[in-house]
């Protein structure tokens, strides 16, 4: 519910008064004496679905112009005129809030802090963020999400776009494009500090951290995430819900990425940075033609006769560039998401065909350990780079044999991967020991995989038994 106060401009009060009988609402005027060019102040309760059109039709009468109109909370209303009001506005079943357009520009306006608090806060956030992501800790880039002011600004563009006002509209914008700025340069500065003073949780290859791999090889998924922060975000602003905890959400789909680009530029790969900053464009775009669809949809466009085709002209043109930009960049994601498939088809078939391998009788002493497929490391448009079998057994006189198998199986699904097979055989001491030039004999043997063997040395074993596993340890190819 909403209470409004109306201080009405001299010769419209009967017009005001009117238009107030007529959609059967409750008021209280009264003289309005200050001498200022006003007539009256007209006080009077408003379901909140009821405060658009009222206001819709004083401005058709002129009155919205001149008038000055103030709207707060109301916590209860105790009368039957104003049950039976709030009855005409419940209809169909729509009792849920649906704030004004009026107050939904206060609102975006609000929630957009002042520019120095703005970028401070973004600054705290950036140097959060890439500490997190250089820790490898979700924790603490979760916490450089709470303290990232960017629920206004990113909803603030679209408010502005779809209810006609300009400077919310530029505003938006522009803490937009200033504060992704803002966030990679500090994420590059620290990540620079970080690199020269030789802080490389991942070693060389930083995209090997956990946090940092999944934004600088993003798939179409992630669009999910900045879709469902747009959605959310109008409705926190438009039906009341917390919009602290869609500003999470809206900046998890921003500032992680953002600082993702620092990270990778501060270490010299620019592959990974461009995978990352698609992320952040891809983000921001879906963020704003997600929240500027379901303003449309939902009605938040000026309704008088001569202001619907003002803005919907730019409402389309915004939604039509968004959506032809989304399309363009989603294109590097979409391949992601291809290559993603392709590896776990890859791996499924490689185990599947590995398994078959090992059911044959002559291979009964060896069992699989793992199957993994490794990718290059030419972000963003990386590829498959090879498959790597691991099996354990005891008979390294059957390492040759398995190995082919193994290769001729795996290659039939994917002929421009290296196959690479790695044994680790397993010497029991109760009989003779397989010396290490036996096993580095049969690897050698293998034509068509990279062989990998590794003697394992019990505790029983004497010092000169596990000399003889570090001098096994090794990779012999053709």
């Amino acid at each position: 519910m909403r209470y409004l106060e109306i201080t009405v401009p001299e010769g419209r009060r009967q017009a005001v008064l009117t238009i107030l009988e007529d959609e059967g609402v409750d008021y209280v005027v009264s003289d309005e004496t200050s001498g200022r060019g006003y007539e009256a102040v007209v006080r009077f309760p408003l379901p909140t679905r009821a405060v658009e059109p009222t206001l819709d039709r004083l401005n058709q009468a002129g009155v919205g112009e001149e008038a000055r109109v103030v709207v707060v909370d109301a916590e209860t209303v105790i009368s039957q005129q104003f049950d039976d009001l709030l009855e005409q506005h419940s209809h169909d079943g729509a009792k849920g809030e649906r704030t004004s357009r009026q107050v939904l520009r206060t609102k975006a306006d609000e929630l957009t802090p002042a520019f120095p608090i703005y970028v401070v806060m973004l600054l705290i956030s950036a140097v959060v963020a890439t500490s997190g992501l250089l820790a490898d800790s979700p924790a603490v880039v979760v916490g450089s999400m709470v303290i990232a002011p960017l629920i206004g600004p990113a909803l603030a563009s679209s408010v502005g776009i779809v209810t006609g006002d300009d400077g919310l509209k530029a505003t938006g914008f522009r803490y937009q494009v200033v504060g992704l700025a803002v966030v990679v340069a500090a994420s590059i500065g620290l990540a620079s500090l970080a690199r020269l003073a030789g802080l490389e949780p991942g070693g060389v290859d930083i995209v090997v951290v956990a946090e940092l791999q999944e934004r600088v090889s993003p798939n179409v998924f992630s669009l999910a995430v900045a879709l469902g922060a747009g959605v959310a975000g109008i409705l926190s602003l438009t039906r009341g819900f917390s919009e602290a905890i869609v500003g999470v959400m809206i900046a998890a789909a921003l500032i992680p990425p953002a600082a993702a680009v620092g990270i990778t530029v501060a270490w010299g790969m620019y592959g990974a940075a461009a995978g990352a900053a698609v992320l952040v464009a891809v983000n921001v775009l879906s963020i704003n033609l997600a929240a500027l669809a379901t303003l449309w949809v939902a009605g938040y466009r000026p309704q008088g006769l001569f202001e619907v085709s003002p803005t919907r002209r730019p409402t389309y043109t915004y939604a039509a560039v968004f959506a032809v930009a989304l399309l363009v960049l989603a294109a590097p994601l979409a391949g992601i998401t291809l290559l993603d498939f392709q590896s776990t088809q890859l791996s499924s078939a490689a185990d599947d065909e590995v398994e078959t391998a090992l059911e044959e009788p002559v291979y009964d002493d060896f069992e699989l350990d793992s199957v993994e497929v490794v990718l290059d490391d030419d972000y963003p448009f990386r590829s498959i780079d090879q498959v790597v079998v691991t099996v354990s057994g005891d008979d390294p006189g059957q390492l040759p044999e398995l190995a082919d198998r193994i290769h001729d199986g795996v290659s039939a699904h994917d002929e421009s991967a290296v196959v690479e097979v790695r044994f680790i055989v397993a010497e029991q001491r109760g009989g003779e020991v397989e010396t290490s030039d036996s096993i580095a004999h049969a690897c050698k043997r293998v034509e068509s995989a990279t062989c990998v063997s590794t003697l394992m040395i019990g505790p029983q074993d004497t010092q000169a038994d596990a000399e003889i596993q570090q001098e096994t340890r090794g990779t012999y190819a053709s």
